[in-house]
């Protein structure tokens, strides 16, 4: 299982993530030294359950959110973290609002720092939180008061999460192979490495694929899972490839990148979509709307165009998405838009025809 946290700065996202694993997950010395996380964060561990629960932790900062939408893709659970002294805050909305647009139903609330808070105000908040999850996919949500720093709620949010580990249904195995690549680095004495989700498919040392939408081929060396030297990676896992080819190196693989098939790559710049206007926006979206589109770990400039005219707040309707540039893509995926100065976020929906 892989488990996504969401939450506003500051409200002990990496300090949750390290009571329930024992791993650090800022790893960065910017990070270390302001208290803030800024690139993806990732850790695993047995949580008692007998399989590797695998955490993507975001950026909670404003300015960070696009980060936090290429670690969105391909999570089992969201865990959305609340701070019980500061209660909800403008990114507990927004990435509430992305979780939803990705459609992501399976979740639980960790209200954070509750030591901080007596009774009555635990109380309070999560009646607010459980009103602000009903419109959602996380509706009904359980929602666990804990404390990183005194240790309180801390096991019966790992059993809780234990207990989702084994409710998690195994993904497409036997689909071609798709992975959403969102690191890329070079490892001594191994070469180049990139990381990411497996969407469908399963691959191991020896098999050959295309990194897309640039289309380099590459052939697989050695494969971690979930942190674990593995034999083959499968849907539903944190995968590192170790590849080799020719050109195949660190500078030339890049975040939103998708290791796949050979018989899956077909880069598109223009994408039929079904668009879901958040309510939030201040007006309709009209034809030729700027906006950056976020694909799986891939960001991009994109224009709308609403198919069956303007698309009002809160609206749902078919539109064509123009790329800036080519995208690996496949259909059904789900997607975000955010505005072009990355301020807010805009709507999102499915992929459902590919130009």
């Amino acid at each position: 299982m892989i488990v996504g946290t969401a939450g506003h700065i500051d409200h002990g996202k990496s300090a949750l993530v390290r009571s329930l694993t024992g791993i650090e997950t800022d790893r960065l010395a910017e990070e270390q030294a302001r208290g803030i996380t800024i690139e993806l964060g990732f850790a695993y561990a047995d949580l008692g359950g007998g399989g590797v629960t695998g955490f993507v932790d975001v950026p909670g900062h404003e300015k960070f959110v696009h980060t936090m939408l290429a670690g969105a893709g391909g999570i089992d659970l969201a865990l959305l973290v609340v701070a019980a002294d500061d209660g909800i805050m403008p990114q507990t909305r927004e990435h509430l609002a992305i979780l939803d647009l990705l459609g992501i139903s399976r979740g639980m609330v960790a209200l954070t720092k509750s030591d901080l808070a007596p009774p009555d105000r635990i109380a309070a908040l999560t009646a607010e939180i459980a009103e602000l999850l009903a419109p959602t996919g996380l509706a009904g949500a359980p929602v666990f008061p804990v404390s990183s720093l005194t240790g309180a709620g801390i096991d019966a949010l790992r059993a809780a999460l234990v207990q989702a580990e084994a409710q998690t249904a195994a993904r497409a195995a036997e689909a071609r192979f798709r992975m959403a690549i969102d690191r890329s680095f070079t490892l001594a004495g191994a070469g180049t490495v990139v990381t990411g989700t497996v969407l469908s498919g399963r691959i191991a040392p020896g098999d050959h694929l295309v990194i897309s939408p640039r289309g380099l081929p590459a052939r697989v060396r050695d494969i971690r899972a979930q942190n674990r030297k593995a034999e083959a990676g499968l849907a539903g896992q944190r995968c590192a490839l170790n590849l080799a080819g020719d050109g195949v190196t660190r500078e030339a693989i890049h975040r939103g990148d998708v290791a796949l098939d050979p018989m899956l790559h077909a880069p598109t710049q223009r994408i039929d979509v079904m668009l879901r206007v958040l309510g939030s926006e201040p007006k309709p979206l009209a034809t030729w709307f700027p906006a950056r589109l976020h694909l799986g770990a891939a960001e991009t400039g994109a224009r709308i165009v609403p198919l069956e005219g303007p698309l009002a707040p809160g609206e749902e309707g078919l539109a064509q998405l123009v790329l800036d540039r080519p995208l690996a893509a496949i259909l059904g995926e789900r997607f975000i838009l955010r505005d072009v100065s990355a301020r807010r976020t805009i709507g999102g929906g499915r992929l459902i025809d590919l130009r």
